[in-house]
This record gives C-alpha cells, structure tokens and sequence, in this order.
C-alpha cells in the first residue's frame, strides 16, 4: 500500500478533482445554487483564489491559490464538502459505512509546479465536460469560470476546439 502524503506548501497553487461518493449522481449540478452559496461561504470564512473551476454533475476540477501565509486546503475543501451535503436533501447523504472512517475521501491534489504546469491544468479542468461528452465545445458548458475567463480576454470563446491531447488526457477521470 502506499504510503501517499499530501503537500502542504505555504501560499500554494494546487489543482483539485473533488468527486461525489456516488459517482452515478448529478447532485452537484442538480444543486449549483446550493454548491455555489458553500463555495462562496468558505471562500469568504477561508480565503483562497480561484484560478479555474468547472462542475460536472458528480465531480469538479478546480485550481486554485491559498493565500500566501497559509497552506490548509483541507480545511477548505473540508468545508465545501459540509456545508453543500448539509444544504442538500438528506436522502443524498447517506453514507457508505465503507467511506465513513476515510477522510477526505473523493479528493485528489496536485500542486502546480511552475507556469506550463498550471496551463495543462487550467486546460484540463475547462476542457473536462467536453472530454466526458456532456458538451461539444468547452464554451458550452454551463457550469465553469471559462465563461470569467473569456470575459476577461484569457480565452476566445472558440478555445479547446483544438487542445492538445497532453491536456486532454492529464488524469484517467
């Protein structure tokens, strides 16, 4: 078994898949708004810098900055995670006797390394819905801060209509 630890680096920039316990539900887009009022909740109450997100129904993929004096994404993420399972029906939150002693069970943590490594990762989180066919384009995705993005001129709407495969394919998610 290996003994895996996670990396806690001061003021880091990590990207993170976060995955529902029941890979077959949509509860995360089924409840957005209530996903939206916990992410908006920690961010204000644990401060942190979102670089890119993006929602499928039953994972995200974020990166995100901590602030330069702190390294606890466990707590942040740990949060995110209870405050939405407690703003959702209960019958959504039955717990797997399995998973219940496992903590942070369902997140997975990369910490960016250097510039080419956070633009794989961006890439990867905006292009993920198109990668799993729930859209076409990445512009088409209703649930991503692409949308911010284009806004501010980092993207053109038509971008990821040709991402390389290195970027496509970073995780077998």
């Amino acid at each position: 078994m290996p003994n895996y630890r996670r990396d806690y680096t001061l003021g880091g920039c990590y990207f993170f898949t976060v995955v529902l316990q029941d890979r077959r539900a949509d509860w995360l887009i089924r409840y957005i708004d209530a996903f939206r009022a916990a992410w908006r909740a920690v961010a204000v109450h644990y401060p942190f810098t979102t670089i890119a997100v993006t929602l499928l129904p039953e994972h995200f993929h974020a990166v995100l900055t901590l602030p330069e004096n702190d390294h606890d994404y466990s707590q942040r993420l740990g949060a995110l995670k209870s405050l939405f399972s407690r703003s959702i029906p209960p019958i959504c939150r039955q717990t797997n006797a399995s998973k219940q002693n496992k903590r942070e069970s369902g997140i997975w943590e990369h910490r960016i390394r250097d510039r080419h490594d956070l633009e794989r990762h961006i890439h990867y989180t905006y292009y993920n819905p198109v990668k799993h066919g729930y859209v076409r384009r990445v512009a088409d995705g209703p649930y991503t801060s692409f949308h911010r993005d284009v806004k501010n001129g980092l993207f053109l709407p038509d971008w990821g209509e040709a991402i390389a495969s290195s970027s496509q394919n970073l995780y077998d998610d």
